[in-house]
């Protein structure tokens, strides 16, 4: 009966894990056991001892038994200890010269040479131009091992199987050899590239996959799927690493955060995480550049080694349209790749109105602060609605005579309009129903912006509670339990607060009150709590105060909603602690405003899959459509025009996805570097409705150079779990013996024997010669 290696050898399987990939190790192995690791893991043990043989050792065993317990009887001067050492000595030499008689060997499986297919998958990426082999670019390797040659891997495999040589990076063909590629793709693919090469091959006999390659797979597709095809097909996959596993010394700006579109003027607090290695604890600048100009600068301290830490950056845009920044940490003296200290973005900056409902219950101070704070906004248009008396009302930068006219607005179609809301003190029985229920569901279906200010109608004491707004704000209320509460507070930045983009004052330090500083405020709201999921930007400290929540945001649906719980924020314009030209007030309220309406969909929106893509490399684009009153709409008329950089144009009718309401889908390939413009427009209610311009950037990316340490995890389980083995390009020159061992393919059965494996000499000697030095030892030659 054959068996596995592991039943027989029991810790070789350790040994093997321990010098995988070490040629010393290896060749230690072969040395002791006749055989590389490969043949012991590949084969099946079994004794192939005649009849002859077997009445040998039945007849060696009965002569032995006797003799041993004869020899455990002796005297003399031995003691019984000895004699059991002695007889244990004897013994397992015995076992070693049976073990020998009874003919071991392993049964494997072997190509029938030339009779056989192999694939070799050679990666054609970026990352192979990276020199970290001894200076070498890793594509050396490749360029040596598998050209036209007489001395290498190529020539070797040619020698045994018929060789199918593929390149690939994002997409996967056939080659002759390594002198037809370029190691200029631009990202990898490896599940791909395996399944590719797998059909390609289906229908000839395959001994087995050579994949070469950094394993650094930038799809973000999961192999899973790929793996379970090798192994229904028994098609063993062996993985050549090249590249280090880990950089000795490099800085990495591993991704960028910000939002596809602003208004223009806006200043943005943007998110990058920073990694190194080798450079631990070092300061280093970061600049953020527009079109070459430098809009910020600022010192990053690098965090421990192998940590990757959050940074933010702030700085404002200034120039309309899109605009591709550049983030840069200068390349440090002996960094290994300098092409991933640089991370871009497009921006799309839009100089446009947006409008901005604010519903006051009564007149005051802080709307006529207000009003003046964002009045030279060119990019904000405040509206305002104040009640002056029952059933009449005030009415300010309305752009039509008929706006607002009964009040506030009874309709989605008419609320809908704008994209921001803020109420003042009004109270909550003033709406009806439906005109609360419509202003959440102007939040969460419309996406548009909230803002509750604090104020003696307001939040619980404007009784909200239990109202469909209630569940919009990200406070938590609860009943009024003092009405007379009145307080002052001072103000204290959360560490929320110090990274979002509202409460950033630090754009103009020199006209800017720190949040510390400005004068207190008053509260005649308490509320200390938030709802899971919310952030508190502000806390009011100081007398009755103390827990109290002064601003507090999160997102709601598809919109935002925040609260300001104190109603006399222009103390921070009119106090006389404050300096005449402090912009502090006017800053934040046109931060704030600009925030609520920031990502605020109009009725056709158009999202591409990808800002910024290499030419040739499909762009999926999806477009929602809704009527007037921002409900999906569906199977209608939707077209997309793309607008080449050379100013030729594309126009596609784009098909409902049928899955979701209102969605559609269709694609496009640019072809020519620059940016292309797309538009989409739609048939809802009636009238041709058109999107947003938006934007992809078609551009030799550098993804490759981004977390380019060889993946020997992935190459390590994709040969693991298919049944081939792992190799370095150390010990690559294995591989052409090692993949002989299968059982795919056209195979023949091979014997190999073990009676006469150096390490069963070795044994017999040892013991031999233990015994006798046990002897000397003991006084008993």
């Amino acid at each position: 009966m054959c068996v596995g290696l592991e039943q027989v050898l029991g810790g070789v399987g350790s040994v093997i894990t321990f010098t995988d990939g070490l040629p010393m190790g290896q060749s230690i192995f072969e040395f002791l056991f006749k055989y590389r690791p490969v043949v012991f893991e590949r084969g099946d043990f079994t004794f192939l001892a005649p009849w002859t043989g077997l009445v040998v050792a039945l007849v060696l065993v009965v002569l032995a038994v006797p003799t041993v317990f004869q020899y455990l009887r002796v005297k003399g001067k031995s003691s019984f200890s000895d004699r059991l050492i002695l007889s244990g000595f004897r013994a397992t030499v015995l076992g070693l010269v049976l073990f020998s008689l009874f003919r071991p060997i392993l049964v494997l499986s072997t190509v029938v040479p030339q009779r056989n297919f192999v694939g070799v998958l050679l990666d054609d990426t970026q990352s192979m131009r990276i020199a970290d082999a001894d200076g070498a670019p890793r594509g050396q390797f490749i360029t040596d091992e598998f050209s036209p040659g007489t001395d290498n891997l190529l020539s070797a495999l040619s020698e045994r199987f018929l060789v199918r040589v593929f390149r690939f990076s994002s997409s996967t063909g056939r080659a002759e050899d390594a002198s037809e590629l370029s190691f200029a793709g631009g990202r990898s693919d490896v599940a791909q590239a395996l399944d590719h090469a797998r059909q390609q091959l289906s229908s000839v006999p395959l001994a087995g996959l050579v994949l070469v390659s950094d394993g650094a797979d930038n799809s973000y597709k999961s192999i899973d799927e790929t793996i379970l095809a090798l192994q229904a097909g028994s098609i063993p996959v062996h993985t050549i690493g090249l590249g280090q596993r880990t950089y000795d010394k490099d800085i990495e700006l591993t991704r960028v955060e910000t939002p596809r579109r602003v208004l223009n003027g806006t200043s943005l607090a943007v998110d990058l995480m920073v990694m190194n290695r080798g450079f631990a604890g070092r300061t280093v600048a970061l600049q953020v550049e527009d079109a070459g100009r430098i809009v910020n600068t600022q010192d990053v301290t690098l965090g421990g080694d192998g940590e990757a830490v959050p940074v933010r950056v702030i700085f404002t845009v200034t120039e309309p349209g899109p605009r591709v920044f550049k983030f840069i940490i200068p390349e440090q003296a002996g960094e290994l790749v300098a092409e991933n200290n640089v991370q871009q973005a497009l921006i799309v900056v839009e100089d446009r109105r947006q409008k901005v409902l604010y519903f006051e219950g009564e007149p005051r101070h802080e709307l006529a602060f207000i009003q003046r704070a964002v009045k030279e906004d060119k990019n904000l248009q405040l509206v305002t609605l104040i009640r002056t008396a029952d059933n009449k009302f005030w009415r300010g930068g309305i752009s039509d005579p008929d706006e607002l006219i009964a009040g506030f607005p009874t309709t989605r179609e008419e609320l809908f309009t704008y994209q921001g809301l803020v109420l003042g003190s009004i109270e909550a029985s003033y709406f009806t129903y439906d005109q609360l229920r419509m202003i959440s569901d102007f939040v969460s279906e419309r996406g548009g912006g909230l803002l509750i200010l604090g104020g003696r109608q307001g939040f619980a004491e404007g009784g909200y509670s239990g109202t469909p707004v209630e569940d919009v704000l990200p406070v938590v209320l609860k009943d009024p339990v003092d009405p007379e509460f009145f307080t002052s507070v001072s103000l204290e930045i959360t560490p929320a607060g110090n990274r979002h983009p509202v409460t950033q004052l630090g754009v103009d330090p020199e006209h800017i009150t720190p949040w510390g500083d400005l004068p207190p405020v008053t509260v005649i709201n308490p509320i200390s709590d938030i709802k899971p999921g919310a952030t508190t930007l502000l806390r009011g400290t100081g007398g009755r105060g103390a827990d109290q929540v002064v601003l507090a945001a999160h997102r709601f649906g598809r919109g935002n909603a925040m609260a300001l719980t104190v109603h006399d924020s222009w103390i921070w314009q009119m106090s006389a602690e404050v300096p005449l030209e402090d912009q502090t007030h006017e800053t934040f309220w046109s931060q704030m405003l600009r925030w609520l309406v920031s990502g605020v969909a109009d009725r056709v929106e158009a999202f591409p899959s990808a800002d910024r893509v290499p030419p040739g490399e499909a762009v999926e684009l999806v477009a929602e459509v809704e009527d007037e009153s921002y409900l999906r709409v569906n199977n209608t008329d939707v077209e997309v025009t793309v607008r080449s950089p050379s100013g030729d144009e594309t126009v596609t009718n784009m098909e409902w996805t049928i899955d979701r309401d209102g969605e559609y889908r269709a694609s496009f390939v640019p072809t020519e570097a620059g940016l292309y413009e797309i538009r989409v427009s739609a048939v809802t209610d009636g009238e041709r409705v058109e999107s947003k311009v938006s934007y992809v950037e078609s551009t030799d990316l550098t993804r490759e150079y981004y977390e380019s340490e060889m993946r020997a995890s992935l190459l390590e389980r994709v040969s693991e779990e298919t049944g081939g083995g792992f190799y370095s390009a150390a010990d690559a020159q294995n591989l052409v013996e090692d993949i002989q061992y299968t059982d795919s393919g056209t195979t023949v059965v091979e014997e190999r024997d073990l009676w006469d494996m150096p390490v069963i000499f070795l044994l017999v000697l040892m013991l031999m010669s233990t015994e006798w030095g046990y002897r000397r030892f003991r006084g008993l030659v």
